[in-house]
């Protein structure tokens, strides 16, 4: 079983990308100086650049395979290239749009129905092609492109910052999503976390990477591939373990991260538990092989991804940069746990993990929000200003486990569930302890257009979780978890209903006021440590906050319910102790099929509408 610090860690090694600033001394002589404002065109002009004319690559003797992270970007001059990616209804499908900025003007183009189909970003986009010594074609493939992808400047005089978000999300019940490449920026065309390795010998190879035709006639692109030499090279885990290597474990076992954080929860919100395919609050859920942790909040509870370089000393879960550190804030929707990773893997791995120039592999994450110096004073008051609303999201990541060392003989229905903020004000929640006491007075806090605090008003309590996985502050009555029998009538509910708050998942970034950069990513730095006085926990606009149910007494008891249907649902905000603009989208339902012995309990998922996952 996984807890939210072993959640996010990756499923492959992490290879170090090729540094954007290789990219601009690259396109440097190739990509023309923004035009002048007069005479620009409409439409963005992309096109398609490689860093550097080689490459080399690792596949490890333990786990062959390579991942083909060729140091190509999709450049963009004469303005941002931008899409909106959405559906009305999960009976719709996935509709793509690209917005076009001409001063103030902005138009919205249509783009080919059925192009893409969720929101990971653009299918078969780039196609690879590569050839051995000989000449040979040894592999040919298409890999989907995320333009929100790691990326950097081209030219000196582009925006300082992209304004785009880090990642594409990939939670099933996505509703909006926004991409983009910032104008005088290029963002890498590697799939990253969805591409699968390759196997390639060692040896030296040439690679040639294009646009696909469609995407060149859709978007006007150039059909000028580019040519990257590749050298595959063969690693052994016990070789660098014995010094013989270039030492990607040396540094991870002994050196301590930049921020100075030592070992915690590693994850942020790696997972309130999330599952495999999916980021949410790692801990409160399943958990990989590895006592480490990892969202995207790789779901409070999902495999974990490679822990950080830093020394176990406290014997508690690995973490990675904590908010503490040198990078940016994390991208809450990238799936930091796809898959489970050795503890090995991990440890070799680590010393090159982290989002940067070139890079994005999910361990950055965002600082948490400051509370208010003191608790608040005067005369409780609601005013009439833009007030959070809270939604709930169906039920994903649906399994049957049984209830391990802990409850032996025992069957569970497992899940992952998430609430999310569709605004158009952010969730903000204080929390703060007079001393002796265990619980947390938390109070709901209010802001003008100008962002300016204007009301306050008690709502609860905020409790201390000592448990491996937690070990943060979670805010009382957030959210419930309900198995309904086909009448759709209660039958069990999940022991899970108090949470630590964080921005796991980007549900929809098209909503009014969506924030595409929200801090509050990461449970270790969002939700306290156990002698803290005063917390802040914050679910921002366009966010969601996933946590998977695996744990016995937060999962559903199956063990003696009969065969047939249920629904799981999802209720955010149970008790209306926060106040939001609307009430009535609360509850989500999930309709699951029940079957076979005690011991060996079975569930089918049906699809919801057009969504397919179960």
């Amino acid at each position: 079983m996984m807890t939210r610090s072993q959640q996010g860690r990756t499923h492959r090694l992490t290879r170090p990308s090729i540094a954007i600033a290789a990219a601009v001394a690259v396109t440097a002589g190739v990509v023309a100086a923004a035009p002048d404002a007069k005479t620009a065109e409409p439409t963005p002009k992309l096109g398609l650049v490689a860093a550097s004319t080689s490459v080399t690559l690792d596949s490890w003797k333990e786990d062959p395979g390579v991942y083909l992270d060729l140091g190509t970007y999709l450049t963009s001059e004469n303005g941002a290239f931008e899409l909106k990616v959405t559906r009305k209804s999960y009976k719709d499908p996935v509709v793509a749009q690209q917005i076009l900025r001409n001063g103030k003007k902005t138009t919205a183009k249509a783009l080919p129905a059925g192009l893409v189909k969720d929101f990971s970003g653009l299918p078969d986009f780039a196609k690879i092609a590569i050839t051995d010594a000989a000449g040979k074609t040894v592999l040919s493939k298409t890999e989907a492109f995320c333009p929100n992808n790691a990326s950097g400047r081209i030219r000196p005089d582009a925006p300082a910052n992209s304004k785009y978000p880090q990642s594409c999300p990939v939670n099933p019940f996505t509703l909006g999503s926004v991409w983009g490449v910032e104008s005088g920026w290029a963002s890498n065309t590697y799939a990253g976390y969805y591409s699968d390795p390759v196997q390639l010998a060692a040896g030296t190879y040439t690679a040639k990477i294009s646009v696909t035709k469609k995407y060149r006639d859709l978007f006007g692109i150039a059909n000028k591939p580019q040519t990257v030499k590749v050298v595959v090279r063969e690693r052994s885990w016990e070789d660098e373990g014995e010094g013989g290597g270039e030492g990607l474990a040396a540094e991870p076992r002994s050196a301590a991260p930049k921020s100075g954080a030592s070992a915690a929860s590693a994850s942020g919100h790696e997972g309130h538990g999330g599952h495999g395919g999916h980021a949410g609050h790692a801990g409160h859920g399943q958990v990989a092989d590895a006592p480490a942790a990892p969202s995207a909040h790789a779901g409070h509870g999902a495999p974990a991804r490679p822990e950080a370089p830093a020394t176990r000393t406290t014997g508690a879960a690995p973490t990675f940069n904590v908010g503490h550190g040198p990078y940016p804030p994390a991208p809450p929707a990238l799936p930091w746990a796809l898959k489970k990773e050795s503890l090995q893997r991990q440890a070799f791995s680590a010393a090159k993990v982290g989002d940067r120039a070139g890079q994005t592999d999910g361990s950055r994450q965002a600082p948490g929000a400051t509370p208010n110096a003191k608790r608040p004073t005067g005369k409780a008051t609601v005013p009439d200003v833009p007030k959070p609303d809270l939604r709930s999201l169906p039920a994903y990541g649906i399994t049957v486990s049984d209830g391990y060392e802990d409850v032996p003989g025992k069957d569970y229905l497992a899940f992952s569930a998430n609430v999310w903020n569709a605004g158009p004000a952010k969730l903000v929640v204080d929390g703060f302890r007079s001393p002796g006491k265990e619980l947390m007075d938390a109070y709901q806090y209010f802001y003008d257009a100008d962002g300016k605090q204007v009301g306050y008003t008690p709502t609860g309590t905020m409790e201390w979780d000592p448990r491996p996985g937690h070990e943060h502050w979670h805010f009382t009555d957030f959210a419930s978890y309900r198995l309904l029998k086909a009448d759709k009538k209660e039958t069990v509910r999940s022991g899970k209903e108090a949470f630590c708050l964080a921005n796991t998942d980007a549900v929809d970034y098209t909503v009014k006021n969506a924030n595409w950069h929200p801090d509050n990513t990461d449970l270790s730095t969002a939700c306290g440590q156990e002698n803290s006085i005063s917390v802040r926990e914050v679910l921002d606009v366009g966010s969601g906050d996933t946590y998977t149910q695996d744990l016995p007494g937060q999962s559903f008891d199956i063990t003696d319910l009969p065969n047939g249907t249920y629904y799981i649902q999802v209720l955010a905000n149970p008790e209306n102790r926060l106040k939001e603009t609307n009430h009535n989208n609360n509850s989500a339902l999930r309709k699951v099929v029940l079957g076979g012995k005690k011991g060996a309990r079975t569930v089918k998922v049906p699809a919801h509408h057009l969504v397919n996952a179960n």
